[in-house]
C-alpha cells in the first residue's frame, strides 16, 4: 500500500497527502468504506490523522490510542502524540520539514472547514499551500473497498421522540429566522437522523444513515439514497403530502447536495447557516460574508433531552443494569474457574442485553479488559489478544447498548480475588473524582471544561492523571459521543465550549491507567437538572447532575478510610437508589441470583 502510495502523491505534484479519520460528514465512527486511515496504516483506533510525504509516513493520535497504534502500525509509520505539552502538532510538523512552496494534499470532503483553515493558515505562514484533491488517492489504490452501507431507515414514533419532525423544523426554522439565515446546511448523519425522527444502521453501533438535509422556510429537502425508504418511513416522511408544502420533504440523490447547496444560495434572501464543523467542501461553496459558520441548532437542540426522550433513558438504563447485573454475578461464580476470557467475556454480556426489551445492538465494541490490557485505553479484545479473567488482575469492562428508548453506556472495574493496596488506592482516588463531579452544583451558563479539574484533584494531589476527557455528551437512541457538549480540559476550545443546560445527558467516567500494568475507571451517566439552592446569585439558577446509571460499585476496590463521610454518604445513597430500582427490576424479570449479587454489592459503607 505504501509504496503506491507514494507513486500517486508523485503523479498529483504533492509534497504530502493527508488522510483523516472521517468520512464526509466528519463523523467519529465511520463505515467500512470510508476507513481510509485504517487501510493505508494498520492502526484501528477512532482518532488518528496519517500524513505521508515523499520519504516518510506519520500518524498523529491522542493519549487514548498511543498504545494501540504503536502495535498495529508497523516500522514504517512513526507514532506522533497529539496532545502532550512538547508534541509537535501537524501544521508545525508539514511548515518545518516541507521543502518552499511544499502542496499538501487532502480531500475536501474529509476535512472540517475549521481544520481546514488553520491549517491553511500555518502552512501559508511558511509558504506553503492546502490543495484540495477532488479524487481521493487511497480510494485509486484500495482494490476491495468495501461498497458503501445501505440499511433500511426505522421511523420513530411520538412514544419515544416526544416530539414529531414537523415540530422540530418549526423551531430550527424560528432559530434561522432569529440568526437571518435563508438556508441551513446539516451535515452531521446524527442531527439528520434527530431531525427527522428516522434511525438507520450505516455505521456499526450508531443508529444513522448517509444523508444530508437542506431546509429553507418553505422547503425540505433530504439528500439520500432512495432505496432505503420502505413505504412506513415514506408515509412518515409524509412524502406525498400535497396539503401543506412547508413540511413536504423532497427526496434528492445522495451526491448532489453540493449542486443544491450552490443553487439555492443564489435564490435565497438571508445567509447559509453552514456548521465550521461541515466539510470544506461544502462550507467553501458559500463565500464567507454570506455564510454563518456557527454550530449547528439542530446539533444544540439534540443536546438537550426532552421529559419523554429522558424517561426512555431512564428505562434503557434499567434494562441494561439487568444484564449488568447478571453478568457480575456470573464472573464472580465464573472466573475462580478459570473459564472465562476477555471475549467469551464480551460475547456473555452482548447475549445478556439481547435478551432486554427493544435492545437493537450494542453502543460501541465492548472493551473487556484484563490485567495489563485495561491501560490501553480503548483496548478492544481479539482472538490473538484473548486472555483468561483471572482472581489476580483488575478486571475493566467498558460497554453499552442502543435500545429502541435510549444509549447506554457504562464502566466499572472489578477484582476477583484480593487487589494489591496501590490498586485500591488508585480505585479510590478515581472514585473521589467521581464523586465530586457527581456532586458539583454550578450556575447556569458554566461550560463542561470548567469543572473537568473536579474529577482529576484527588489523583493529581499524588502526581496522577488520565489522558482522555472526563465526560462526553451521549445520545437518545443516538451516537454514544455525542457534541457538542463534554468535559475536558485538553478541548476546551472546541467540543467542550457550550454551556450546560438543564436536560442534558453527559457521562462522569474518570480513570487512571497504569503502562503494562492495570486500568481502572468509573463511568455512569447523568442528566443535568435543576437543583434548589439556600442563595440563588443574581437569580442564575443553579444546576446539578442526576445518576442515570445503576450499577453496584465494588467496594472491595476500596480504601475506605480515604473517603470523607461525605463521599460515604454519596456512595451509600447511590448503592440504596440500585438496590430500590434494580431490586425490583430483577424480581419483575426472575433473575434471583443476580438479585442476590446486588443485595451483597449494595451493602452500606460502616
Amino acid at each position: 500500500n505504501y509504496g503506491k502510495e507514494h507513486n500517486k502523491s508523485a503523479a498529483q505534484q504533492l509534497h504530502a497527502y493527508i488522510i483523516p479519520s472521517g468520512d464526509a460528514h466528519q463523523s467519529e465512527y465511520i463505515a467500512p468504506c470510508d476507513q481510509r486511515r485504517a487501510f493505508i496504516s494498520g492502526f484501528n483506533g477512532s482518532a488518528g490523522t496519517a500524513i505521508v510525504t515523499e520519504n516518510s509516513a506519520l500518524m498523529w493520535t491522542d493519549g487514548r490510542y498511543f498504545l494501540q497504534a504503536r502495535k498495529e502500525m508497523d516500522s514504517n509509520w512513526t507514532l506522533m502524540k497529539d496532545g502532550l505539552p512538547d508534541s509537535i502538532s501537524q501544521e508545525d510538523w508539514l511548515a518545518k520539514n516541507l521543502p518552499t512552496g511544499g502542496r499538501v494534499g487532502v480531500d475536501p470532503f474529509l476535512i472540517a472547514e475549521s481544520t481546514w483553515k488553520s491549517l491553511e493558515k500555518t502552512l501559508a505562514s511558511s509558504s506553503h499551500a492546502l490543495v484540495p484533491v477532488a479524487q481521493n488517492l487511497i480510494d485509486l489504490v484500495w482494490e476491495d473497498q468495501p461498497s458503501p452501507p445501505n440499511s433500511t431507515l426505522m421511523a420513530l414514533p411520538l412514544k419515544y421522540t416526544g416530539m414529531s419532525w414537523q415540530d422540530k423544523v418549526q423551531v430550527i426554522r424560528n432559530k434561522m429566522k432569529e440568526k437571518g439565515a435563508g438556508l441551513l446546511v446539516v451535515t452531521a448523519l446524527d442531527d439528520v437522523a434527530y431531525l427527522f425522527n428516522l434511525r438507520g444502521a450505516d455505521i456499526e453501533y450508531n443508529p444513522v444513515f448517509m444523508s444530508y438535509a437542506l431546509i429553507t422556510k418553505d422547503f425540505v429537502g433530504i439528500f439520500i439514497d432512495e432505496n432505503k425508504l420502505d413505504d412506513t418511513v415514506c408515509h412518515h416522511l409524509q412524502l406525498n403530502n400535497i396539503v401543506d408544502s412547508q413540511v413536504k420533504v423532497t427526496l434528492y440523490p445522495y451526491d448532489s447536495v453540493k449542486d443544491y447547496v450552490s443553487a439555492l444560495q443564489d435564490e435565497l434572501d438571508g445567509k447559509v447557516w453552514v456548521s465550521d464543523k461541515s466539510s470544506y467542501a461544502l462550507a467553501s461553496l458559500v463565500p464567507e460574508t454570506n455564510r454563518i459558520n456557527e454550530a449547528s441548532p439542530v446539533a444544540i437542540m439534540k443536546t438537550v433531552k426532552n421529559e419523554t426522550e429522558i424517561k426512555g433513558m431512564k428505562n434503557a438504563h434499567i434494562k441494561d443494569a439487568v444484564a449488568l447485573c447478571e453478568f457480575f454475578a456470573m464472573l464472580e461464580k465464573e472466573v475462580p474457574k478459570g473459564t472465562m476470557t476477555e471475549v467469551s467475556a464480551a460475547d456473555q454480556l452482548e447475549a445478556l442485553r439481547r435478551q432486554q426489551e427493544d435492545f437493537i445492538s450494542l453502543s460501541f465494541a465492548t472493551i473487556s479488559s484484563v490485567g495489563p490490557h485495561g491501560s490501553i485505553i480503548h483496548y478492544g479484545p481479539s482472538a490473538e489478544t484473548d486472555v483468561p479473567l483471572t482472581t489476580d488482575q483488575l478486571y475493566l469492562c467498558d460497554s453499552g447498548a442502543q435500545y429502541r428508548d435510549g444509549t447506554t453506556d457504562v464502566t466499572r472495574t472489578m477484582h476477583f480475588g484480593q487487589p494489591t493496596p496501590y490498586e485500591q488506592e488508585c480505585f479510590t482516588r478515581v472514585l473521589k473524582g467521581h464523586i465530586a463531579l457527581a456532586a458539583i452544583v454550578f450556575p447556569n451558563g458554566v461550560k463542561g471544561h470548567m469543572m473537568d479539574s473536579v474529577a482529576r484533584m484527588a489523583l493529581w494531589e499524588v502526581g496522577l492523571d488520565y489522558h482522555h476527557g472526563t465526560g462526553h455528551g451521549v445520545g437518545a437512541f443516538l451516537n454514544v459521543h455525542e457534541g457538542p457538549c463534554g468535559i475536558g480540559y485538553r478541548q476546551a476550545h472546541t467540543l467542550h465550549n457550550i454551556p450546560l443546560k438543564e436536560g442534558m445527558i453527559l457521562s462522569n467516567e474518570p480513570g487512571y491507567y497504569e503502562d503494562g500494568q492495570f486500568g481502572c475507571r468509573i463511568e455512569n451517566l447523568c442528566i443535568v437538572k435543576k437543583v434548589e439552592t439556600k442563595y440563588n446569585f443574581k437569580d442564575v439558577g443553579f444546576l446539578g447532575w442526576e445518576t442515570i446509571t445503576l450499577v453496584p460499585i465494588q467496594a472491595k476496590m476500596l480504601v475506605p478510610s480515604m473517603l470523607t463521610p461525605k463521599e460515604i454518604e454519596w456512595l451509600n445513597s447511590y448503592h440504596e437508589k440500585c438496590r430500590d430500582i434494580m431490586g425490583s427490576a430483577l424480581k419483575a424479570q426472575g433473575k434471583g441470583e443476580a438479585l442476590e449479587w446486588l443485595m451483597r454489592e449494595t451493602e452500606p459503607l460502616g
